[in-house]
């Protein structure tokens, strides 16, 4: 079974951790955080753009684990990729949970743009349906915005396979408010 833990990692630790993958470095030195989410930003697809932003968080433990690499990022409009292979439930096919992941991450992360500098979005309803399942290959997400207000904002993100057929439709609120509020 694959692990989409750690890019660049083959056993799944992250830089940092003391283990093989920090011991083979050449240097020796431990990145700085700044720098280890720098080099997630990029290995997933982040546009430079947006690393002054997330260069300080990352994408996120998760967003990692289950692979989702990003094509597009706006407000409006966010796409990325994430494999079936490692996201699978026990019946071999994707997990429904997984669609979610992929839904929530999309629509979050478009949220946090439009929120913009100080403020930040915050889940507050996911709801999903599942159309068609699949056991292989790549689902790719496409998120939509329905509604970018001042405080809330509605996205709809399709996940559809290889073949541009529909996997499951989400839609996902976000409370946006001021950081520290």
């Amino acid at each position: 079974m694959m692990d989409n833990f750690t890019l660049g990692s083959p056993d799944g630790e992250r830089a940092g951790d003391g283990g093989p993958a920090e011991a083979a470095r050449p240097s020796g030195k431990v990145p700085s955080v700044e720098a280890q989410f720098r080099e997630e930003l990029f290995a997933a697809g982040v546009p430079e753009h947006l690393h002054d932003w997330l260069g300080t968080y990352g994408i996120g433990a998760l967003v990692v684990k289950m692979g989702i690499r990003f094509l597009e990022m706006s407000p409006e409009r966010t796409v990325a990729t994430m494999p079936v292979e490692g996201n699978t439930q026990v019946a071999g096919i994707l997990h429904g949970g997984a669609h979610v992941v992929l839904a929530e991450t999309l629509g979050s992360f478009a949220a946090g743009m439009h929120a913009g500098p100080g403020r930040q979005a915050l889940g507050i309803e996911v709801g999903a349906t599942h159309h068609r399942a699949i056991a292989s290959g790549t689902v790719t997400g496409t998120c939509t915005a329905i509604h970018l207000g001042r405080t809330l904002t509605t996205h709809e993100i399709v996940m559809t396979d290889e073949q541009g057929r529909r996997l499951s439709t989400a839609r996902l609120t976000n409370l946006i408010r001021d950081i520290g509020a």
